[in-house]
């Protein structure tokens, strides 16, 4: 059954709380990505809110606590910020195959997602609430009722207050130039480019300017990375990193995993992201596990610093089974791990290995 608003082809890869994704194939077809289109990364309920109800509190190491309507978000000067969110988990699969990870959505690779966010700057409306020095995270609770255990409470998190004051950090209530979906955070969620999506705080409630990182469960234990020799019987959930950037990625759309194409030329498209710092500025493309690799082109040239890159590249497939890999590179000098094993961890977070996909090739029916 399709999410209310979402494409025919979306799949639920759970009900409740919902959580999906459309096929990768479907999502390189536009650099901007359609609503309907748009993954769905859910903890709990889909709250219910009235416009006129809302209010957004500011308050902690602050001058003036502020107690914020709506039309009070809407006195401050509107920009739009491109940005792509992906899931922490994207990728999880691959992780899940070389061990498995339970009690986690065994999301593929169409986790991630790009958008047009309007609305305010986190910055002017913290400047307007005066940021006291000694200040050093903005923690962001939802509206959100998420049941971990015998407690119920609203998805949170925090980031640096240096990072929420950039320009690029948004108190969004558009989305593709259109109010935001429930399903996406109405009437006003936190946009956090160049960091993980669970930072990008859904029906935002509250933010308060404190000294530490949130103590919320989803900032303390839930989306932290953890060495590939830990396991759960055994983490100590002081330890571990809690996660903030995204990593350099570079991920094979189409052809799928699996299909059947005929042996010669075949295009083959994907998306590369880099993280907060780097610009992708190559992507490259093996056929013999690579040993050779070949130039990918970009889709377009100009890109948003906050976005993913498209790109495509005509490869020559032989006859058999074939592994296509795909790797980036970004203006950092930083380029992927080689091997999934090497950054396993039981949460399945931030797999940015060399990307895999077998097909099988056919002789061509038109060769002589």
């Amino acid at each position: 059954m399709t999410l209310e608003g979402k494409h025919p082809q979306f799949i639920r890869l759970t009900d409740t709380p919902p959580n999906g994704n459309v096929p990768p194939s479907l999502l390189a077809q536009d650099f901007i990505t359609p609503t309907e289109c748009f993954f769905v990364r859910s903890h709990g309920t889909i709250p219910q809110i009235r416009l006129e109800d809302y209010r957004l509190t500011v308050r902690g190491l602050v001058e003036k606590p502020l107690s914020l309507s709506f039309d009070d978000l809407r006195r401050f000067a509107k920009v739009d910020v491109m940005a792509t969110l992906q899931c922490a988990g994207n990728r999880r699969d691959e992780l899940a195959a070389i061990e498995p990870i339970p009690d986690e959505i065994i999301w593929g690779h169409g986790a991630i997602s790009n958008a047009v966010w309007g609305g305010v700057r986190l910055h002017d409306v913290l400047i307007e609430a005066g940021v006291d020095p000694q200040a050093q995270h903005v923690a962001c609770t939802g509206l959100d009722e998420v049941e971990r255990g015998t407690s119920t409470l609203g998805f949170g998190g925090s980031i640096p207050l240096t990072k929420a004051l950039l320009p690029e950090t948004l108190l969004a209530y558009e989305m593709n130039g259109e109010p935001l979906p429930p399903l996406h955070g109405f009437p006003l969620r936190l946009i956090v480019p160049g960091y993980i999506g669970a930072r990008s705080i859904k029906w935002l409630n509250e933010v308060v300017v404190q000294q530490q990182p949130s103590d919320n469960y989803f900032q303390q234990r839930a989306y932290k990375l953890f060495p590939p020799d830990i396991r759960r019987e055994t983490v100590d959930w002081k330890g571990g990193i809690m996660l903030g950037e995204n990593t350099l990625n570079a991920v094979i759309c189409s052809p799928t995993s699996g299909a059947t194409v005929e042996a010669g030329t075949t295009c083959v498209l994907g998306y590369a992201l880099s993280n907060e710092h780097g610009v992708v500025e190559r992507v490259e493309l093996s056929l013999d596990e690579g040993q050779s690799w070949q130039a990918a082109t970009f889709l377009a040239e100009q890109h948003d610093g906050w976005t993913w890159r498209l790109w495509q590249a005509q490869v020559v497939l032989p006859a058999g089974e074939v592994c296509i890999l795909a790797r980036a590179s970004d203006s950092d000098g930083n380029t992927q791990p080689k091997d999934a094993r090497d950054i396993w961890n039981f949460k399945g977070y931030g797999n940015n290995a060399w990307h895999r996909v077998t097909v099988q090739v056919t002789e061509n029916k038109g060769s002589v």
